[in-house]
């Protein structure tokens, strides 16, 4: 895997859109599990990758302090040389005077060599550099978004859980609801208001032949007068 599609792949899930995703979704949580399953694998993979390119770099760091190392040896051994040619030639010896300007020679040229092997490391250096920061930026975006996930799967399932309590609920009042004539307290009720209406006929009927009882014995007391006055009658002729 290349540096430019760690970085891209990256880039692209801490942009993502959490809750666009979700309005897409049949199932949002199942696309939330989903979505922290592939979170935590590109974590992982992302992790590895640019704990790889960090080592890259390190080395790279390594080598070029190596090689800024290596130059001021080189001109500290080339100014040694340089300086132990003038003290021979000063005591007359010039063959040995430029034996060490020779030395002294290569030594710089070898110092010069390490200087541009610094020079040309340093943008490749620079340009890594830039590189692991996006990388590591892009990777703190992500385990936030990750944390983002987890809390919004557990918001969800708390509130679907919440939604299926409270249907739950509402079924069982609607099932008991004491205005639905079809309900078992209204059928109830209906049956008590029957027997009570019953017990008042049976009262009525009652009190009815109750009546018929002293009509009829009041009848019984006018005969009776009659035949009274009728018996006087015949007496008093």
């Amino acid at each position: 895997m290349t540096k430019q599609t760690i970085l891209g792949r990256v880039t692209q899930l801490a942009k993502a859109n959490i809750n666009a995703l979700l309005d897409q979704a049949e199932d949002p949580q199942k696309m939330l599990d989903q979505l922290i399953r592939d979170y935590t694998a590109n974590i992982s993979e992302a992790e590895q990758a640019i704990a790889a390119t960090i080592g890259n770099l390190r080395l790279m760091e390594q080598d070029h302090q190596e090689d800024v190392a290596a130059a001021k040896e080189w001109g500290g051994k080339a100014l040694a040389a340089s300086r132990k040619a003038d003290e021979l030639r000063a005591a007359g010896s010039g063959a040995e005077a430029d034996k060490f300007d020779n030395l002294a020679k290569v030594a710089l040229g070898r110092q010069l060599r390490s200087e541009k092997e610094a020079r040309t490391a340093e943008p490749t250096i620079a340009a890594q550099t830039e590189v692991v920061d996006r990388l590591k930026s892009g990777l703190d975006q992500m385990r936030t978004k990750l944390s983002e996930l987890k809390s919004k799967r557990d918001e969800l399932v708390a509130r679907a859980k919440s939604a299926q309590a409270q249907n739950q609920m509402m079924d069982s009042v609607k099932n008991i609801d004491v205005l639905d004539p079809t309900s078992e307290l209204s059928r109830f009720e209906d049956k008590v208001r029957r027997e009570e209406a019953r017990a008042l006929g049976k009262q009525e009927l009652a009190a009815s032949s109750l009546d018929a009882q002293f009509e009829q014995l009041d009848s019984l007391g006018d005969s009776a007068e009659v035949d009274a006055r009728l018996a006087a009658l015949k007496s008093a002729s």
